[in-house]
Order: structure tokens, then sequence, then C-alpha cells
């Protein structure tokens, strides 16, 4: 039925989706509502780092990404302090 046209009786998809938003619409009311409120604290507050796959096989979870880092950091001041005696 390529090419054929709906009946002008029959409602189209995106007409009736719409008809439905409208029946919620009024039970929210965002009058008071600030855009952004959240973001700064939430920015913050977060580090978001994406692993390569590889690397991510190897850290199963976030602790364990961290456990790592932190004996980096140790093994590159030990280096470091090694240097400068």
């Amino acid at each position: 039925m390529r090419g054929s046209r709906a009946p002008k009786n029959e409602e189209r998809m995106s007409q009736a989706k719409n008809r439905k938003a409208d029946v919620f619409r009024g039970d929210y009311d965002f009058s008071g509502a600030v855009r952004g409120k959240h973001h700064a604290a939430y920015t913050a507050g977060s580090n978001v780092v994406v692993l390569d796959p590889d690397v991510a096989k190897a850290f199963p979870n976030a602790t364990s990404v961290n456990r790592a880092l932190r004996m980096l950091l140790d093994v590159a001041k030990k280096q470091r302090s090694k240097r400068s005696a």
C-alpha cells in the first residue's frame, strides 16, 4: 500500500500522541522552576573520566581505579624525593 493516504477521518499517530500529552500538561506546575538550579553543585561534586575499553577491563569499579591511581601517585612521589635528595 505504498503511497496510499489515510482516509480523512483517520488520525495520524503524531496527532494522537499530541492529544494524549495535552491531557497531562495541567498536572505539572513549573512556574517556580529555575533552570540549572543544581548545575554548579553537581559539576563541582563530580569528575567523570571515560576509560578506554581495555583499561576498563582491568578496573571493574571506581574503587579499584582510585586505589591504582593512589599507588601510582605514591610511586611518583617517592621517585621525586629520590631525585631531589
